[in-house]
């Protein structure tokens, strides 16, 4: 059984990929970041250099790997996008789309998959806040085309996790002590009352993997943030 997670060096990532491995699943990871991957290559059967706006190289890599049995996407621009929509730039706002929504959709399009496919959107979808216009496309979108892909994928499922406030790197562009105030105080007022963690979002992945009778979902990993 052969599982490959993009974006696998870092975050909700890494720690989907290090939980597929302990349940004997072996791993490859893909990631751009050269140092990341060489951190983490001795923890998983291959780590691969993979720009995911690269199509070329998206489409070198699936083609030689073959086929393989489930595919987790879970590549990142980063916070790029965020911000007041008059303050955003429009570059960074199509970075935000290719870099997350288009990078999934190709690579979808290039893997040769037979079991499953998760992917990770976030709560910016479903969230009326200010500052996450550009986001709440990108992940909206993602979220939308998990029910067709379900279908017209079928038997392949198709899945996504919504994670919330998730303490990850991530939230790198701010300083750790404002980064940790900031997220204590955009939880405190939900049912869980604390962010959640990356390995919390990657035993939903984990979930959805092994749950061979659910399609088309989107799980949301969010501290009751929906609900709130």
């Amino acid at each position: 059984m052969r599982a490959v997670v993009i974006g696998g060096t870092s975050g909700i990532g890494l720690a989907a990929a290090d939980q597929l491995t302990k349940n004997g699943i072996e791993v490859t990871v893909a990631a751009r970041d050269m140092s990341k991957l060489s951190a983490v290559s001795n923890r998983f059967a291959g780590a691969e250099i993979l720009d995911m706006t690269d199509r070329d190289a998206v489409a070198a890599f699936f083609e030689s790997f073959g086929p393989f049995e489930h595919l987790v996407l879970a590549a990142s621009p980063g916070a790029v996008g965020a911000g007041p929509l008059k303050e955003v730039s429009i570059a960074d706002i199509e970075t935000a789309v290719t870099a997350k929504l288009l990078a999934y959709l190709y690579a979808i399009q290039q893997a040769s998959v037979s079991q499953s496919i998760t992917m990770v959107s976030a709560a910016s979808a479903r969230a009326a806040a200010p500052g996450v216009v550009a986001l709440a496309a990108a992940n909206g979108a993602i979220e939308r085309i998990v029910s067709p892909l379900a279908t017209e994928l079928a038997p392949v499922r198709v899945n996504a996790v919504s994670p919330g406030v998730i303490d990850t790197p991530w939230w790198s562009f701010m300083p750790d002590d404002q980064r940790q105030a900031q997220l204590a105080d955009w939880t405190s007022g939900l049912p869980a009352g604390r962010p959640g963690t990356a390995h919390e979002v990657a035993t939903a992945i984990t979930y959805l993997i092994g749950a061979s009778y659910v399609t088309g979902t989107i799980l949301p990993v969010d501290g009751g943030f929906t609900i709130a």
